[in-house]
């Protein structure tokens, strides 16, 4: 069977299962009551794909500024 990369797996969409372990109940009923229900519509999916997004978007930001910077100085 061929090995499949994260990149590869990723442009042809593939979707995978997530579980989560050892997550204390009262965190994910928090997470829902305040921000799955109210902004979501109840969808816990689309509420972890839109928060991991997010985090990913915030990375790409401060490592983009940080690479700026570091760029400036020694320049």
């Amino acid at each position: 069977m061929k090995k499949r990369t994260a990149s590869s797996m990723m442009e042809k969409g593939f979707i995978v299962d997530l579980t989560f372990h050892n997550v204390p109940a009262s965190l994910f009923t928090e997470f829902t009551e305040k921000i799955v229900k109210p902004y979501f519509k109840g969808n816990v999916n689309f509420a972890i794909q839109d928060l991991i997004q997010k985090a990913l978007a915030e990375q790409e930001f401060v490592h983009s500024h940080i690479t700026h910077f570091r760029n400036c100085k020694y320049t």
